[in-house]
C-alpha cells in the first residue's frame, strides 16, 4: 500500500463518523471540502452517507442532492434508491419515474426497495395538478408491475401492497381487488391499503364490508372508520367507531372534532377538545387550527387565550394557518389589539395571515389601518402576494369609508394588475357604496350575468334606490325572463316609495309575462312532526 493510500485510509473512518454527525447543510458542506481534499468523493459509502442526508434529512435540500448524484460515479441502486425515495414525496414526483427509467439504461439493477418507491411516485403523478393523468401514470404502474412478476420481486409484501395502493389510486379496482385476494399473506397494512382505495373513490359499502371482515384491526384501520363517517355526515357513526376504539392517537381525536364542526355542532367539539387535553392526548397544529376556527365562531375567547398560552409555553412556533387562526380568532371574538400583537409578532406571514388582519381592521371600521396594512403587504410581494380574499378586505374598508375613487382603483389594480377575475364576492364588498357596484358591473371585463345583477337588485332595496332597481330589474329581463322573487323585489322597493302606480303596472306586466308569485310557506310543529301552512 503506497503512502497515498494510507493517508486515504487514514481519513476514511473519522470523515465516516463526521457524515453521520450532520445536522445542517453548511455541516454537509464543510464535510464535503473535507471528502475533496482527501480524494474520497466517489467512494460508495461516503456517497450514500451524502446523499442520504441531503435527500431525506428534514434538514436537507432536495436540489443539492440531485446535484452531488448528477456529477457522481453512481454504480448501485442503493443511491438511485435514495433520489426516487427522496422525489417520490416531492412536489415533483415524476422526476422519481425518470430516475427510474435512468436506472433501467444505466443498467443498475432494480431491487424490492426500488418499487414502493417508484410506484408511489406513479401514484402522486396521476393526482398531481399539474399532470392529472390517471389513465397515464396507471399505464406505468402496470408497466413496473410487469417487471416486478418478471424479476420476481411479487412475493414482497411491501411491493403488494404497494401495487394495490398504486392500481387502487389509479381508479384499476379490479386489478386492485385481484391482486389484493391473491395474496398469501395479507397484513393489516394490505387491509388499510385495500379500504383506503375505496374510501377515496367513494365506496363506502366496500370500504365497510371489508373492515367487517378485517381478522385484525389497528388505530389506522379504525381512523380511516372515522373519516369515512365524517365524510358522510354521519357524526353519530363516526362518535360510535370513536368510541368502540381501544386505542386512539392524535388523528383520531382529530377526525371526530372535525366531524363536529363539519355539522357545527361547537359544544361537542369543545367538550371533545377538553377531553383530549385533560387525557394528555398531545395535540397537533391541526387540532389548534380547528379548534380555533371554532372558538371564532362561537366567541369562546376565554378557550382561545388558553390555546395561546399553551403555544407560548410549548415554544411553538406560531406562523402560517396557526398564526393565521390565531389572529382570525382574536379578531372575530373583539380582541383587536391582542390580534395585532400576533400579527406583529409573526417572522413570516402567510397571505392568508395578512388577509385576516386587514380583514380584522376593515370589519372593525379601522379602514385606514386596514389600507396601511395593505400597502405594507404589497411591498412584501415576494413573501405574499394578494389574492381575491385580500381584495374583498379592501373593499369592505373602502365601504365602510365611503372611500369611491379609492375603491375603484383598486378594482381597476385587482384586474389589471393582479389578474383576479371579479366575482360576486368582491361586489357584495361594497354594495354601501350602489353608483360604484353599478360600474363595477358595467365595466367588469367579463359580461355580468343575471345573478350579478340580481344581487345588485338585492341592494337597492336595502339603500332605497330606485333608478338603480330600475335598471337591474331591465338588464335581468334582457338576459332571461325574470323571476317571481326579482318582479317580488321591484314592487316591494316601489311601494317602499310609495310609487303604487308601478307596483300596479308591474303587476300587470307579471301577469303579461306569466310570471306568478309563489306562495308562501311556513311550518307548524303538532306531535314532532312537521306540518306545511300555505300563506
Amino acid at each position: 500500500m503506497t503512502t497515498a493510500e494510507k493517508c486515504v485510509v487514514g481519513f476514511f473512518q473519522p470523515i465516516v463518523a463526521l457524515i453521520q454527525n450532520l445536522s445542517t447543510m453548511r455541516d454537509l458542506k464543510q464535510a464535503q471540502a473535507l471528502i475533496t481534499k482527501t480524494g474520497l468523493t466517489a467512494h460508495s459509502l461516503i456517497l450514500a452517507k451524502l446523499l442520504t442526508f441531503s435527500a431525506l434529512s428534514p434538514s436537507g435540500s432536495l436540489q443539492y442532492a440531485t446535484a452531488i448524484f448528477n456529477n457522481s460515479p453512481i454504480t448501485n441502486s442503493f443511491h438511485f434508491n435514495t433520489m426516487i425515495r427522496a422525489y417520490s414525496h416531492s412536489v415533483s414526483p415524476i422526476k422519481a419515474i425518470h430516475l427510474y427509467n435512468q436506472m433501467h439504461f444505466s443498467d443498475v439493477r432494480t431491487d424490492s426497495f426500488t418499487y414502493p418507491f417508484v410506484l408511489r411516485a406513479c401514484t402522486r403523478a396521476a393526482h398531481c395538478v399539474v399532470f392529472d393523468q390517471e389513465e397515464v401514470f396507471g399505464r406505468k404502474g402496470a408497466e413496473i408491475h410487469g417487471e416486478i412478476v418478471q424479476l420476481g420481486h411479487l412475493c414482497d409484501g411491501f411491493v403488494q401492497n404497494s401495487l394495490v395502493h398504486m392500481y387502487s389510486q389509479c381508479g384499476s379496482f379490479e386489478n386492485a381487488r385481484s391482486l389484493f385476494d391473491e395474496m398469501s399473506e395479507r397484513t393489516v397494512a394490505s387491509w388499510n391499503v385495500m379500504i383506503a382505495g375505496y374510501d377515496q373513490a367513494g365506496e363506502f359499502e366496500l370500504a365497510n364490508s371489508l373492515f367487517a371482515r378485517m381478522p385484525e384491526r389497528n388505530v389506522v384501520s379504525w381512523n380511516a372508520r372515522i373519516a369515512r363517517f365524517v365524510k358522510l355526515g354521519d357524526v353519530k357513526g363516526g362518535r360510535n367507531a370513536f368510541d368502540e376504539m381501544p386505542q386512539r392517537d392524535g388523528v383520531s381525536w382529530n377526525s371526530m372534532i372535525a366531524g363536529y364542526i363539519q355539522v357545527k355542532d361547537y359544544k361537542e367539539a369543545l367538550v371533545l377538545f377538553r377531553e383530549m387535553w385533560s387525557a394528555g392526548v398531545e395535540v397537533t397544529e391541526i387540532t389548534l387550527v380547528s379548534v380555533l376556527g371554532l372558538c371564532a365562531e362561537t366567541g369562546e375567547l376565554v378557550i382561545g387565550k388558553e390555546i395561546h398560552n399553551f403555544l407560548k409555553e410549548k415554544q411553538f412556533e406560531i406562523e402560517g394557518f396557526l398564526g393565521s387562526a390565531l389572529v382570525d380568532m382574536y379578531a372575530k371574538c373583539g380582541s383587536l389589539n391582542s390580534a395585532l400583537e400576533v400579527f406583529n409578532e409573526m417572522k413570516v406571514k402567510h397571505v392568508s395571515c395578512w388577509n385576516a388582519i386587514i380583514m380584522a381592521l376593515a370589519v372593525h371600521g379601522k379602514s385606514e389601518e386596514a389600507l396601511e396594512l395593505f400597502s405594507i403587504m404589497e411591498e412584501k410581494y415576494d413573501e405574499a402576494v394578494p389574492n381575491r380574499i385580500t381584495f374583498i378586505a379592501v373593499f369592505i374598508a373602502c365601504s365602510h369609508k365611503g372611500l369611491v375613487e379609492e375603491g375603484r382603483q383598486f378594482f381597476r389594480r385587482m384586474v389589471n394588475e393582479y389578474k383576479i377575475k371579479p366575482d360576486m364576492k368582491h361586489l357584495g364588498a361594497s354594495w354601501g357604496l350602489l353608483g360604484e357596484a353599478r360600474q363595477v358591473v358595467q365595466t367588469m371585463p367579463f359580461e355580468a350575468n343575471s345573478v350579478l345583477w340580481r344581487t345588485l337588485l338585492g341592494a337597492c332595496r336595502v339603500y332605497r334606490n330606485v333608478e338603480l332597481a330600475e335598471e337591474a330589474f331591465k338588464k335581468i329581463s334582457m338576459l332571461e325572463t325574470p323571476q317571481d322573487g326579482d318582479c317580488v323585489l321591484l314592487s316591494n322597493i316601489y311601494a317602499e316609495m310609495g310609487r303604487w302606480v308601478d307596483v300596479e303596472r308591474l303587476r300587470n306586466e307579471m301577469i303579461e309575462l306569466e310570471v306568478l308569485k309563489r306562495p308562501g310557506s311556513s311550518f307548524i310543529e303538532s306531535n314532532n312532526v312537521e306540518l306545511g301552512n300555505m300563506l
